[in-house]
């Protein structure tokens, strides 16, 4: 059974558009409750059915042992890149729904 706290962090994960990404920060932040940990947290017990590859660190590296699989979706979705990162500075969404890839 999924908590409320965690409903909400995978409600925003579910928004963010393609191409882009929130970091776990980010997503506390916007909820204005918890911290980065507590959204990791629910990412790691819940995150598989939602587009988890679009919650990254601050630094714009993927979720821990799994980026070759991030670097696939961040690929097919055009999310702008440096090197093997997220380039937070084009990439960040933050939680309007007109910011979007083809508003930049």
């Amino acid at each position: 059974m999924v908590n409320p706290y965690a409903e909400r962090v995978l409600d925003v994960v579910e928004r963010i558009p393609p191409g882009m990404v929130m970091s776990y920060g980010d997503i506390a932040e916007y909820l204005g409750e918890g911290g980065p940990r507590h959204v990791g947290r629910v990412m790691s017990t819940w995150g598989g059915g939602v587009p988890w590859w679009r919650v990254v660190h601050s630094d714009g590296t993927g979720a821990p042992d799994h980026e070759e699989r991030c670097l696939t979706h961040w690929r097919e979705e055009g999310t702008p890149l440096r090197g093997d990162r997220v380039d937070m500075r084009e990439a960040r969404w933050h939680g309007d729904s007109a910011d979007s890839q083809e508003t930049r």
